[in-house]
């Protein structure tokens, strides 16, 4: 059954992380014919509560969605936002956030921030498009005049020239996820919008009630798989995008990649191990699946019997970090925790 990526078969709007609640915001205010900018950190120095890349979105009215500095200088920001709007001009901004100030945002000590503040246009619905095909995509934008090139992996188009090296520069940043300055003269500001990482969550079950709103509040895409439609209800997962197919059909649809992390909750090996036999063929960077050792040990003999003794190694099994928690809550907490650990420091760590 195919679903629509923000909505889910019983006509719930899934949950959206903030990037794409930003967004859409920006979205909703341009359909809607009201003057939008959008204001982006280009560069920290010191401490800031925002990192790189972060957006505020600001239309005509003074609406706001997103944040720059975790509140020390939006409202500054959303003024400059609204001159940029009247004048179309784009306007790159410095701001120093003084020691005083940043304790106020959980700062040991201040910093400065620039944001570079530009009208939205156009071109913003390609940028979109792309993102709800979920095709990696980046803006580079020259600061001194706004000038713009959107790059993907195929294709580049817009004002800004952009030639051969430059845009290779540019999906070497795509595929590792980073934006930032381009070249040493900083006059080029690289943007990322990658797809984010997905949890793929086999079994609708009392763990995955509290993993799901949880890896989606971390910046993970979520989708919940099982077949058993009592369990994979809106009503029990409002927000979260369910299917309702056999785990290994959903998986051969949603092919996990690199970015993408499998959890097996089901107990049952009629619906944990086909999931399983398709992860572990794929380059999922995490695979966990809920058991005792000794539920594990006949999982092993299962798989083993499916040609993968190979690779069984790469299942953690029983699934999450040690935390001594018993709870299906703390069970949630420490798969997660075991989620961002393997994804940002590997397997062996």
């Amino acid at each position: 059954m195919k679903h629509n990526p923000l909505i889910d078969r019983n006509g719930t709007a899934r949950m959206a992380s903030e990037l794409d609640d930003i967004l859409n915001h920006a979205q909703d205010w341009l359909n809607a014919g009201h003057g939008v900018a959008l204001a982006t950190v280009v560069r920290t120095w010191g401490s800031s509560p925002c990192p790189v890349g972060n957006h505020l979105a600001v239309n005509a009215a003074g609406d706001f969605a997103g944040s720059v500095s975790g509140g020390c200088i939006e409202g500054a920001v959303i003024q400059e936002a609204q001159a940029v709007i009247a004048s179309g001009q784009p306007r790159l901004l410095e701001f120093g956030v003084s020691d005083d100030r940043a304790w106020e945002v959980g700062l040991a000590c201040g910093g400065r921030v620039q944001v570079f503040v530009e009208r939205l246009g156009a071109s913003f619905a390609a940028l979109m498009a792309a993102r709800a095909a979920k095709r990696p995509v980046a803006t580079v934008t020259r600061l001194a005049d706004g000038a713009q090139a959107r790059i993907e992996e195929n294709a580049i188009a817009g004002k800004l020239d952009v030639g051969a090296d430059l845009a290779a520069q540019v999906r070497q940043g795509i595929a590792r996820g980073t934006s930032g300055m381009l070249g040493e003269a900083g006059t080029l500001f690289v943007r990322v919008y990658a797809p984010p990482p997905r949890v793929l969550i086999v079994g609708a079950v009392h763990i995955t009630q509290t993993l799901a709103p949880m890896a989606v509040m971390a910046g993970y895409g979520v989708v919940v798989i099982d077949p058993r439609r009592a369990f994979a209800s809106a009503e029990r997962f409002p927000g979260v995008e369910l299917s309702d197919e056999w785990p290994d059909e959903a998986m051969q649809r949603l092919m996990p990649d690199n970015q993408t992390a499998v959890v097996t909750l089901t107990h049952d090996p009629k619906l944990d191990d086909p999931a399983l036999s398709i992860a572990l063929r794929s380059p999922a960077f995490y695979i966990g699946s809920l058991g005792s050792s000794r539920t594990h040990a006949k999982r092993i003999e299962r798989l083993t019997e499916l040609g993968l003794a190979d690779q069984i190694k790469r299942i953690h099994a029983p699934v999450g970090l040690d935390l001594g928690g018993r709870y299906p809550s703390e069970i949630a907490v420490s798969i997660l925790a075991q989620i961002i650990r393997v994804r940002y420091k590997g397997a062996a760590q």
